[in-house]
Parts: C-alpha cells; sequence; structure tokens
C-alpha cells in the first residue's frame, strides 16, 4: 500500500489543499522581492566628483552651477559628464570652447578627491550612495549580491538535512523567524561589512522557505493535480515580481524597501499554526499516530469521512517505507547508488542552467528604452502566461518535454539577440521578453519536476542539493555580465550556451508524467514498469483488498 491510496480516501485535491496553497503565498511573494532585491538597492545613478570646496575657495565663487562643472568636471563623448575624474585645477578656458576638454590632452585629470555629487531624482538612497560604492569600488555593489546568494546556498545545504530530520513545518517556522529578524536588522546597518553579512544570513534563512513551501504542497496533493497545484504555488513569485516593482518605485530609499518587502512576513508567521505537517514525511519517519491526525484533519477539511476503522494505525503501518525508519538519511544517499548518482549529476546541470539563465535574463533590465520599473515590472509580467502556458502543456507532452524546450528555446532566443542589429530594437525587445518568460517557464518546470524525481525519504536532501547548485548559478550570473567590459556579447554567448547545454542534458531524466511519486531509494535503483504503477506490491493486495470494501461499504 501506497500513500496515494490513503490520500484518496481523504481526497488528495479539495478545500485542504487550497487551504495549504493559500497560506504558503505570503511567504512565497516574499523571497523574488529579496532575491532580485538588489537591482533597487545597489542601484547606482548618475554622479559626477564633488566640486564643492573649489566653490568654497572662491575660484568658483561667481560661476554658475553649470559653468562651475564645465571647468571642473570633464566631459565624456556623449556629452555627460565623467563620474570618476576631475580636472586637478579649473580649466577657465572651457566657458569660452568647452569641446576642448575632448581634444586638448594637456588638462591633467585626477580622480574624484572629495567624494562624489549624486543624482537622487529616482533613487533617494542605495548601498552606491550610502557607502560610495563607485568607480573603483563599483565592484562591491554586486558582491552584496553574491554574498547573498552565498547564505541561500549555505542554507539550502542545512535546510535540506533540517527538513527531512524535524520535519517541514518547525523548519518553515525557524525560517521565518530567521528571515524576519536578519531582514530587518540589515535594514538598519551601519556599515557595509555588517550590511553583507546580514544579507548572507538572510537569504540562509530564506533558503527554508522556499524549499519547504514548494515541498508541502506537493506532498499533499495527489498526481493528476500536482502539475496545477505547483504551477498555481509559483505564481506566488510572479506577483512578488510584479509587486517589488511597484515597491521600489513608491519606496526609494535602500532601508524602507528592505522594511517594506520584509514585512509580510509577520502575517506568514500567524498563519504557520494553521500550515499541516506533511503526512508523507510523518510516516515515512514512523510517526503513526501524527499523521492519521492530519489526514483525518484533510478528511474533515474535505467533507470526506475520516478513515474508517479498519484503517487505523496498524494499515497505517503498512504504509510507512519499507526500509527502517529510524535511519538517518543524508546527502551522501544522493550518490551511493548508481542511478542516484547518475540523476543528482543530470538534476544538477539542469538547475544550473535553469537559474543561470533566469537570473542572467533578469538582472540586466537596461536596453528597452524604458526606465527601470518598467522594464523589471513587464520582465515580471510576462512570467504569468508563461506559467499558465506550462501549467497545460506540463499534462500533455510531459515534464521532460517541457523542461527540454524551455530551455531550449530560451537558448535560441538569446541566440538570435546576439545576432539581430541594435537599430531593431523593437524586435530585440520581443525576443528578449519571450526569452525571459521561457526562462521562467523552465524554473516553473524544474521545480515540480524534482520534486517527482527524488523518493521521499530524501526528497529535502535532493531539493536541498540542486537549491545548492542553481544558486552557484545565480551567484555567478552577476559575474558574468561583468564580462561585457571584456567583449559586449560575451555574457550573452555564455548565458545561451548554457541554456543549451542543460535543455540537452535534460532529456537524459526520466519521465514523471502520471507516475507514482517514488518513496524510497529503490524505487530509483529499480523502478516498477509504468504499467503497473497503479498497483502495490502482492503482499500488500490484502490491505488493498480491504480497503476497497471498506470505501463500497461506506458509499
Amino acid at each position: 500500500m501506497k500513500f496515494e491510496n490513503i490520500l484518496e480516501e481523504v481526497n488528495g485535491f479539495g478545500p485542504f489543499q487550497i487551504f495549504i496553497l493559500f497560506l504558503l503565498w505570503t511567504p512565497r511573494i516574499v523571497l523574488p522581492c529579496h532575491f532580485l532585491l538588489n537591482i533597487f538597492i545597489a542601484a547606482v545613478p548618475p554622479h559626477h566628483c564633488d566640486i564643492s570646496k573649489l566653490a568654497d575657495g572662491g575660484l568658483l565663487e561667481n560661476l554658475t552651477q553649470e559653468q562651475r562643472l564645465s571647468v571642473s568636471v570633464p566631459v565624456k563623448e556623449d556629452g555627460g559628464l565623467k563620474s570618476c575624474e576631475m580636472f586637478a585645477e579649473p580649466q577657465f578656458q572651457l566657458l569660452a570652447n568647452s569641446s576642448d576638454t575632448l581634444h586638448n590632452t594637456d588638462m591633467q585629470i585626477v580622480q574624484c578627491q572629495s567624494g562624489w555629487v549624486y543624482d537622487n531624482s529616482t533613487f533617494t538612497s542605495t548601498l552606491a550612495t550610502e557607502w560610495d560604492l563607485v568607480c573603483d569600488r563599483k565592484s562591491l555593489t554586486k558582491t552584496t549580491g553574491t554574498i547573498f546568494f552565498f547564505g541561500v546556498m549555505m542554507g539550502a545545504i542545512a535546510f535540506g538535512y533540517l527538513c527531512d530530520k524535524y520535519g517541514r513545518k518547525n523548519t518553515l517556522l525557524a525560517s521565518y523567524i530567521m528571515a524576519i529578524v536578519f531582514g530587518f536588522s540589515s535594514a538598519f546597518a551601519n556599515s557595509y561589512i555588517l550590511f553583507a553579512g546580514l544579507r548572507f544570513l538572510t537569504g540562509f534563512g530564506l533558503t527554508g522557505i522556499s524549499i519547504n513551501s514548494a515541498v508541502l504542497t506537493i506532498e499533499w496533493v495527489d498526481t493528476g493535480h500536482r502539475s496545477f497545484i505547483g504551477v498555481m504555488g509559483s505564481l506566488a513569485w510572479s506577483v512578488g515580481n510584479m509587486l517589488l516593482a511597484g515597491f521600489a518605485f513608491l519606496v526609494t530609499d535602500w532601508r524602507s524597501l528592505i522594511m517594506t518587502v520584509t514585512a509580510p512576513l509577520g502575517f506568514a508567521v500567524i498563519t504557520w499554526w494553521w500550515v499541516p505537517e506533511s503526512a508523507r514525511w510523518l510516516l515515512a519517519n514512523g510517526k503513526v499516530e501524527s499523521a492519521q491526525f492530519y489526514l483525518d484533519k484533510c478528511a474533515s477539511f474535505n467533507k470526506r469521512p475520516k478513515l474508517s476503522s479498519k484503517i487505523k494505525l496498524d494499515v497505517l503501518s503498512s504504509v510507512e517505507i519499507q526500509e527502517k525508519q529510524e535511519k538517518n538519511y543524508t546527502y551522501l544517499d544522493l550518490i551511493k547508488t548508481p542511478k542516484m548518482r547518475l540523476l543528482s549529476l543530470k538534476a544538477g546541470i539542469v538547475w544550473f542552467g535553469v537559474a543561470l539563465t533566469y537570473y542572467g535574463i533578469s538582472l540586466n533590465i537596461s536596453g528597452f528604452g524604458l526606465n527601470m520599473y518598467l522594464t523589471h515590472f513587464i520582465y515580471a509580467a510576462i512570467e504569468v502566461p508563461a506559467k499558465l502556458m506550462i501549467y497545460f502543456l506540463l499534462n500533455i507532452i510531459g515534464r521532460r518535454k517541457c523542461q527540454a524546450g524551455t530551455l531550449l528555446l530560451t537558448g535560441f532566443c538569446i541566440a538570435i539577440n546576439i545576432f539581430l542589429p541594435t537599430g531593431l530594437w523593437h524586435v530585440r525587445a520581443v525576443v528578449a521578453i519571450l526569452g525571459k518568460g521561457l526562462s521562467e517557464a523552465s524554473f516553473t518546470t524544474v521545480f515540480l519536476y524534482t520534486t517527482e524525481l527524488y523518493p521521499t525519504v530524501i526528497r529535502q536532501n535532493g531539493l536541498g542539493y540542486v537549491s545548492f547548485i542553481s544558486r552557484l548559478g545565480v551567484s555567478i550570473a552577476p559575474l558574468i555580465l561583468l564580462l561585457e567590459d571584456v567583449w559586449t556579447l560575451l555574457p550573452q554567448i555564455i548565458i545561451g550556451c548554457m541554456a543549451i547545454i542543460s535543455g540537452l542534458v535534460s532529456l537524459l531524466l526520466p519521465e514523471t508524467m502520471n507516475a507514482r511519486l517514488p518513496e524510497i531509494i529503490d524505487d530509483i535503483e529499480k523502478p516498477r514498469k509504468k504499467e503497473i504503477c497503479s498497483q502495490t506490491s502482492e503482499s500488500a493486495g490484502v490491505v488493498l483488498e480491504s480497503k476497497s470494501t471498506t470505501t463500497e461499504t461506506k458509499e
């Protein structure tokens, strides 16, 4: 007897499952707000050298502000002021002919001596303006994002183990508390080093929310509705992504913005009391009485009769995993056996490619001719139709073809934009938006796909592992974008190639559409044929017959 048989008794898709989805929507909305927060809090506004000390000395006292800048700061070829350089001495001759600054090489130019003046028309303050992270320190703005995702990587390892050891619900609460405490603390950081450390810990805590929310919704739903619940749950990411554009537009101070996007977790803590523990996990760990409590609650919520007298603790015990429940599973179990080892390798490559592609596109929001808020909103909005499209395709062509197709098409969209001339910016924008939607579709698919690939006893460890790999890809994405200084097209070539390679690797993964979730490692090493997936082993025949008879009697 398998868990699906009992889930069928209490209704594997009803108000109870929708209620769980609703409870976990709020924390899932917070995730993109933090994961993509660096786009706004680390933005570098236009700036130039501070020349106020020259004016204080009386040298520029009788000049207008525009004239002061023209004699103190050199200009670029496009006519804008240089951001990191100034003249060693005021060049008053430029008042007569300002074009001399482009041709006269005798003017001595030095780095900014007294700090910078920032354009505050878009942002009241950012990390760059707070700690002068510009010019030779500009890489430190992107470093905060990398440090955040290092925290996410470490959290993936820790929570993958803790969730399988202590349960989904308890670690979910720990994730909420960590994210709230360190999220709000980072908004009050008074130094760059302290801020970076707190962002690391915030990322660590948020990972538990990411892993647990996805698994809890999937483990409570029947096979036929897994894709629906998976896609509907992931819509929270798109909603949060769009809200981030609105929050950032309305709240232009980086400290206030961090507090704004962290605050909804307070509501999540309140609703945590109603989140049920995974009955699959409870049964897999021999906690039969607790499993029956939640299954009875599910039956009551879905207006189904509670598990009958014959299906009591003794029958529920027959559902527990066939391997000894006291065994402690670790990440080593992902590579101990041949097929698990190969599965983990292929899943890791796919996740790395999916994450690198998605964030490589998401973090590059320039080039549309639109302001950054509208660009980010468009990138987020395209995710909604992409998710709805993938929902219908998942149950038509299967998980494997969806995963491979979305990744390969994303790579092709990037390749098309490499060869399109910059003058066709309308066409390039449409192709880029299409590529963004496809990359999101690949992310939606891989979340559902992975939960179906790994067996119950090590599912959290498996998700922790692939989450670690994906965050490695995310951490590398900003560094790849910096290669634009070496060759403009190099970042696009790298990201496009990775999308295509990971898409091809996904074709080597097994199809899981309408397949029963694996529960033990032997289900991977010695899989049953698809045509008998709905059946149980011969030894469970009597139990199933008993269950069927009981159901008919009730009806």
